[in-house]
C-alpha cells in the first residue's frame, strides 16, 4: 500500500509527519513511502535522505496522493486539501475537528478514515502514540528558552567581582507535560521556579524538578489527567490570587491549552501592567486566544513596561526533534490501523475507536454526528478484516 507524506501548508510550519528512519520501518513492514519533494528540508530532513532509505519523491503533493492509501501530515488539512485526498484512504494528523469542520466533511464525503493525535485517550497503552504530550515536551522546552531569550537579565545567580547578581524569579502556570519541560528548562539555566495548577496532583511534579508549588484554593481536577472548566466565581479567584505573584515575577511562563478550545485567561492586562521594567511573559496557548488578556499569536506585545510573547506553533520552532518525536508516534499509532502493508483497523480498540472521527461516510460519535450532520457509523462487534471501514 502506498502512504503519502505531504509538506505542509500551515504558515510557518517546518516539521514533517514521517522522519527517514520511520519511513525505512514503514517501508519493511510493506509500505511503500512516497514524499511530496522538499517536505522535510525545513526540519533538516532533505529529500536525499528519504531516497537513501528508499522512498520515492514525488514533485508536486498531486502526484504524492495519486493511488494513495494512507496518508500522514502535522496538521489538519484545509477543506480544498481535504477534497484533493483518494477516496477511501486512510489520513492521520492533527485534526481538531471542532476546528476543522468544514475539512472533516469533505473527508467524510470521500469516504475517508480521519484519525486525529489531539483524540487519543489518556491511557497507559497509548503513551507511546500521545503526540500531544511529545509536542508539548517541545513546547515547554522552547518557552524556557524564549523566556532567556527576551529576558533582560541573567537567569542563574552570578557572583561576580562587580557584585552579585540575583537569580531570575520564573512563575510558570500549568503543570501538565508543557509545564513542567518549562519548569525543567527554566531550573536548567539557573533560575527560581514557582509553578501554579489547578490540579492537586500537580503538586508533587512541579516540586520533583525543584519548583515551589501555589496553593491558591482553587482546585479544578478533570476527567483523563485535565482540569475542568473553572466557574466564572472561580476564575476571578484565581486571577485575583494570582495577580501578586505575577507581579513579583520577572519571567511569567503560561502553559494551559485545551485542545479544541478557547484557552482560559490566566492573567489579567493589570496584573501585567503591574509587573517590574524588563518582566516577560511567555504565553505558549496564544494559537488558542492565550492565557493573557493582551496576546496576540505571533506577536510581541508591550504592555507598560513588560513584554507579553504570544508563542505561535512552539514545536515548529524546534522541527528537527519535534519531528522525530511526531513521527514516532505516528509509526506506534498507525500500527492500530494498518501493518503488513494492508489497512485492517479493529474498531473494538478504545484507541482506534476513539481517534477515528470519521469513517465510511459517517461520524464515529454522536457528538461529531451533530457536529458534522452525519449518520453515526456502528461499532461492529468483532475485529475487521482486510481493509478500512
Amino acid at each position: 500500500m502506498k502512504m503519502a507524506v505531504l509538506k505542509e501548508t500551515r504558515v510557518g510550519e517546518r516539521r514533517i509527519a514521517l522522519t527517514p528512519d520511520i519511513v525505512a520501518k514503514l517501508q519493511g513492514d510493506g509500505f511503500s513511502v512516497v514524499v511530496e519533494a522538499g517536505a522535510g528540508v525545513e526540519a533538516n530532513y532533505p529529500d536525499a535522505l528519504y531516497e537513501a532509505v528508499g522512498a520515492t519523491i514525488a514533485p508536486t503533493a498531486a502526484a504524492a496522493l495519486e493511488g494513495a492509501g494512507i496518508v500522514v501530515r502535522v496538521n489538519a488539512p484545509t477543506t480544498e486539501e481535504a477534497l484533493a485526498l483518494p477516496d477511501g484512504c486512510l489520513h492521520l494528523s492533527f485534526l481538531q475537528p471542532t476546528n476543522s469542520v468544514d475539512a472533516v466533511k469533505a473527508m467524510a464525503a470521500k469516504n475517508v478514515t480521519a484519525v486525529s493525535f489531539d483524540l487519543l485517550p489518556r491511557i497507559s497503552r497509548a503513551q507511546s502514540m500521545d503526540a500531544l504530550s511529545s509536542q508539548a515536551t517541545v513546547s515547554g522546552y522552547r518557552s524556557g528558552l524564549a523566556a532567556a531569550e527576551y529576558q533582560s537579565k541573567f537567569f542563574p545567580m552570578l557572583m561576580t567581582a562587580a557584585g552579585t547578581i540575583p537569580p531570575a524569579k520564573v512563575l510558570v502556570m500549568g503543570v501538565g507535560v508543557a509545564g513542567l519541560q518549562a519548569i525543567a528548562t527554566a531550573r536548567r539555566l539557573g533560575a527560581v521556579v514557582k509553578a501554579y495548577d489547578v490540579r492537586a496532583a500537580a503538586k508533587e511534579e512541579a516540586e520533583s524538578l525543584g519548583a515551589q508549588f501555589l496553593d491558591l484554593g482553587v482546585k479544578a481536577e478533570g476527567a483523563g489527567g485535565y482540569a475542568r472548566e473553572l466557574t466564572p466565581e472561580e476564575v476571578a479567584q484565581q486571577q485575583a490570587a494570582l495577580a501578586a505573584e505575577v507581579a513579583a515575577s520577572d519571567v511569567v511562563i503560561t502553559t494551559a491549552a485545551v485542545p479544541g478550545r478557547k484557552a482560559p485567561i490566566l492573567v489579567t492586562r493589570a496584573a501585567i501592567e503591574a509587573m517590574a521594567p524588563g518582566a516577560v511573559v511567555i504565553d505558549m496557548a496564544a494559537d488558542g486566544g492565550g492565557n493573557c488578556e493582551p496576546t496576540v499569536a505571533g506577536e510581541v506585545v508591550t504592555v507598560n513596561h513588560a513584554k507579553v510573547v504570544g508563542l505561535s506553533n512552539p514545536p515548529s520552532q524546534m522541527p528537527t526533534h519535534a519531528s522525530f518525536l511526531f513521527a514516532r508516534n505516528v509509526a506506534n499509532l498507525l500500527a492500530l490501523f494498518a501493518s503488513g502493508g494492508e489497512l485492517h483497523p479493529d474498531y473494538t480498540d478504545e484507541v482506534v475507536a476513539a481517534t477515528a472521527v470519521v469513517r465510511g461516510g459517517k461520524a464515529s460519535t454522536q457528538q461529531f454526528a451533530e457536529l458534522l450532520g452525519l449518520e453515526v457509523a456502528p461499532v461492529p462487534s468483532a475485529p475487521q478484516e482486510g481493509g478500512a471501514a
